[in-house]
């Protein structure tokens, strides 16, 4: 067996502690050609992909490290991944510690060992080294269709502890000297209905870390292991520096919001409370979710990592959304959680279905932060769905696990209307095209379409949802992962709220049946059929403020209905040459009436 490399010391530094210079040209080279280093890992992740889920919903991240795990780039795919990366890089530092070496990658999902969000999200880490040096490390994390559990998908509503969620790996080495340890591979496809699916996905992910390797050890030969290194950390300070320098800007102050989630799977008649104070002074900011609810039976939990990247996006996007990502960002915002609530649960605590409470925590977070910068302001879009449909193929006899993304509306936004049929927030993934999904399996989408009036109405009107009715084709376990079906995407400045979102088995019949929100295990039988109908966005600002010609205009598109534009926006139409136009005398009565 080769001999393992160990970690060198780190160097010491002068007395005045100053690190190795770099010169403000170079530094700009070394940062666009990480930023490209990271995209193209990310663009070599999904075509290499095996599952439809990377290859494309395109739910997989790409980063950089330094030696200590803190990202230095990120491709943002998935913004809540800028906190998982460190925590998940931190496992392996603190169980292989001076055990690395060339060559090695080491594979983790364990949501309270690192920090990946569920079972599913397998993060794969592999070492970088300029000569004997470790300097940093190549990563990524990518959603697996399958990794055992109750229901196919790993992501079972009823849980009441990970256990129940499939397969978690503590950090553990998956090759050594660059061969892969077969042993590993062994239990992971004993432990996946799609075996096939999820090691072709794990070999795409190491590829991908190779990839990342060899572009660094590039830039090291260029400009020297000293020059990347002091990139490194001057990226984290420029990011962080960017942030406080606007928020400098901002007015001082104390605001309060909160959000609440359907349910937890178990509990159906119990919202979430998620809540938080915002404290900014200065260039400092807090965030304080101390009054969010306790922990939850069902797996509606989330682990810390995840709210400190939701804080990072929330702040991102109200200052610069083209910001180099890093963990210098992360070291902006205080984030107060209480030990044994749903945003920091006791091990072993559910969390498969973590993406409601993330949205939940992202849109209190926003209300609060747009009493200090209310030119950013917005109203609640339709959060985060899935499907999972698990079954065995008529044609191969294999196992086949079909796991889609299903976006709806975004909430309308200061100047501007919501977004219709998208992902929104931290789900900011791809909504899987119909060919692929009918090619691939026993599923004929009988319709697609976005729903008129689903948008809440506003000055600036919110988003459409869609409307996606499946026939499924063969004998097949059902679950669904989803929000808002109960409590509607918030209107904010007087705007109205988004229609909730539903999902109806058999509709159009007598034995119609409307699931939850979560769900897992319902039977699907070939013939049935069932239609999922996502949320619209919100909507901003009184909608009798809204330009009657953009009403019109919705009319005529088919966004809004003829009998909304007269109820909500208080604007009179008329027909002329088959298409709407504004009746602006009828309106000008409408809008002084009152309501």
């Amino acid at each position: 067996m080769a001999k393992i490399a160990k970690r060198p010391a780190q160097k010491k530094r002068s007395k005045k502690g100053s690190k190795p210079g770099i010169d403000p040209i170079t530094f700009q080279v070394i940062k666009a050609s990480l930023v490209g280093i990271v995209r193209e890992m990310q663009n070599c992740l999904f075509r290499t992909g095996f599952s439809t889920i990377i290859r494309e919903s395109q739910d997989a991240s790409c980063a950089l490290m330094n030696a200590k795990g803190e990202v230095v780039a990120q491709h943002v795919v998935l913004p809540l991944h800028v906190g998982a990366f460190p925590h998940c890089t931190a496992a392996v530092l603190r169980d292989y510690g001076d055990d690395i070496a060339p060559g090695d990658a080491y594979i983790i999902n364990h949501t309270y060992e690192g920090g990946s969000p569920h079972a599913p999200d397998m993060a794969v880490i592999t070492p970088i080294f300029a000569g004997s040096q470790l300097i940093g490390f190549s990563g990524n994390i990518a959603h697996k269709p399958d990794l055992g559990g109750v229901v196919p998908g790993s992501c079972y509503a009823l849980a009441k502890e990970i256990f129940a969620e499939g397969l978690h790996l503590p950090a553990i080495r998956y090759q050594r000297d660059g061969k892969t340890l077969h042993e590993v591979d062994k239990i992971l496809a004993a432990n996946s209905r799609t075996p096939e699916m999820v090691l072709g996905d794990i070999r795409g992910q190491v590829g991908a870390d190779r990839l990342g390797e060899g572009r660094v050890g590039e830039l090291v030969t260029k400009y020297g292991a000293d020059q990347v290194m002091a990139s490194f950390d001057e990226l984290m300070r420029v990011s962080e520096g960017i942030i406080r320098a606007a928020m400098r800007t901002w007015k001082d102050g104390r605001y309060e919001a909160e959000r609440f989630v359907d349910n937890d799977g178990i509990d159906l008649d119990k919202p979430i409370r998620v809540h938080v104070v915002l404290e900014k002074k200065g260039d400092r900011i807090s965030f304080d979710f101390t009054g969010s609810n306790d922990q939850t039976r069902g797996p509606a939990n989330i682990r810390p990592p995840l709210v400190q990247a939701a804080m990072v996006y929330t702040l991102i996007s109200q200052v610069d959304p083209t910001i180099t990502i890093n963990s210098g960002l992360l070291k902006v915002a205080e984030v107060k959680l209480r030990k044994g609530s749903v945003l920091d649960p006791h091990f072993p605590a559910p969390v498969n279905t973590y993406m409601p409470t993330v949205t939940a925590v992202t849109e209190a977070t926003v209300e609060a932060i747009s009493n200090i910068v209310p030119e950013c302001a917005r109203a609640d879009g339709c959060g985060s769905r899935s499907i999972i449909i698990g079954g065995r193929s008529t044609r191969s006899g294999k196992g086949y696990v079909q796991y889609e993304i299903v976006g709806g509306g975004t909430g309308g936004r200061a100047m501007m209307d919501g977004v219709s049929g998208t992902c929104s927030h931290q789900s900011n993934a791809r909504i899987a095209p119909i060919e692929i999904v009918e090619s691939e399996f026993p599923t004929r989408v009988k319709r697609f379409e976005l729903i008129p009036d689903s948008g809440g109405p506003g000055a600036f009107r919110g988003g459409l949802g869609i409307l996606r009715e499946y026939e499924n084709l063969a004998e097949a376990r059902f679950t669904i992962r989803s929000n808002k079906h109960f409590i509607a995407p918030r209107g904010v400045r007087k705007g109205s709220d988004g229609r909730c979102g539903r999902l109806t088995m058999h509709p159009d019949t007598k034995g119609a049946e409307i699931l939850p929100s979560r769900y897992s295990d319902y039977p699907l039988m070939a013939g049935n059929i069932f239609r999922l109908e996502s949320p619209g966005g919100g909507g901003f600002g009184d909608p009798r403020k809204r330009d009657p010609q953009s009403v019109c205009h919705d009319v005529n598109e088919g966004y809004v209905s003829a009998k909304s534009a007269k109820q909500d926006y208080r604007v009179a139409l008329k027909k002329s040459k088959g298409a709407f136009i504004v009746d602006l005398p009828a309106t000008k009565a409408l809008r002084k009436a009152k309501r």
